[in-house]
């Protein structure tokens, strides 16, 4: 799959999930098999630029390229300057959040409350493309609701405007991410245009990975959810579309020398405090299918040392044999 000079191999991505895709994760992410992984997304409202967690969005360095940036928000000339502002901060590819479904964030009339004004969204495209030189992508959903699924309306601007590659989650707003993502809406967007297409949604399996691609024709896919906890997912995917054949179930000892690799970086990225107490979400997505998990993680999520947090893990799994299930 490429994206503009640059080819995303494997053709699989992290998807950019607010709180979750932050540079750790992403570094991780990458080095267990993902071909791209894309920041949180980050508003283009220049009052927020100076704040501390703007400050870490933008913090690039060691990561390897291509450096993929989402941004989101209402006014097109915020948009392009913010564009302009990250690419001069690292960005290789800049991602243009429309796709959001939080309340907060359509309220403003940006993320995915933005597929409602069609005309709106060829002026924000226009101008950040015009804006930067490097490659600029779009994330879309299937429409505001059932009855205004306009995906297809909005893929044609996009590609008219310059857009180079376009992903589309399988649910409408109104859905968030309840119910079941559907993915004819994707295949005929595949079917009308010519730049590459991201299929996201639900890719929770190696075996739902190969259907999807063959159902809609995709050239790569996106995984969110599905890897967090479980950030192995792209090299179990990988694997599975090359070769047909399943890796063998990640084990225990792996899963806990991933799992404190992780809290590592936590700590070393937000200082020990805010570290761990971030660390907590994550721990409990990788021990969510682990039987017996449930009185060690009431317990450990007191824990505020890093150095704890490491040992009481690393303890917990010498103490335990039991494999990870395939949902973590």
């Amino acid at each position: 799959m490429n994206i503009g000079p640059y080819s995303i191999q494997p053709a699989l991505g992290l998807a950019p999930m607010a709180g979750v895709t932050d540079k750790p994760f992403r570094l991780l992410c990458k080095r267990l098999g993902a071909g791209l992984a894309t920041t949180e997304m980050t508003s283009s409202n220049p009052q927020l630029r100076g704040t501390r967690k703007s400050a870490e969005r933008l913090d690039h360095t060691g990561e390897p390229g291509p450096i993929s940036v989402q941004i989101a928000g209402t006014e097109p000339e915020q948009m392009a300057e913010f564009a302009r502002y990250n690419v001069a901060h690292g960005a290789e590819i800049v991602d243009i959040n429309m796709g959001c479904p939080a309340k907060k964030v359509c309220k403003a009339w940006a993320g995915s409350a933005l597929m409602q004004d069609e005309a709106r969204v060829e002026t924000i495209l226009k101008a950040v493309v015009q804006a930067v030189d490097v490659p600029v992508t779009l994330k879309i959903r299937t429409g505001w609701a059932a009855n205004q699924k306009n995906a297809p309306t909005i893929a044609r601007i996009a590609e008219d405007c310059g857009i180079q590659a376009l992903a589309i989650h399988g649910r409408t707003r109104d859905q968030k991410y309840q119910g079941l993502a559907e993915y004819d809406t994707i295949a005929e967007i595949k079917q009308s245009l010519s730049i590459p297409i991201w299929a996201n949604g639900d890719v929770d399996s190696p075996e739902k990975a190969h259907w999807v691609l063959n159902h809609t024709s995709a050239d790569g896919l996106l995984i969110g959810r599905a890897a967090q906890g479980r950030p192995w997912i792209f090299r179990e995917i990988q694997h599975f579309l090359e070769t047909g054949v399943r890796l063998p179930e990640t084990g225990s000892a792996e899963v806990c020398k991933i799992l404190v690799e992780h809290l590592q970086a936590l700590h070393a990225f937000y200082g020990e405090l805010r570290g761990v107490r971030i660390a907590r979400k994550h721990l409990g997505w990788y021990l969510k299918a682990q039987a017996d998990a449930s009185d060690f993680l009431r317990s450990i999520n007191r824990v505020e040392s890093a150095t704890e947090q490491i040992d009481r893990v690393e303890q917990w799994f010498a103490s335990s044999a039991a494999p990870m299930s395939e949902a973590a």
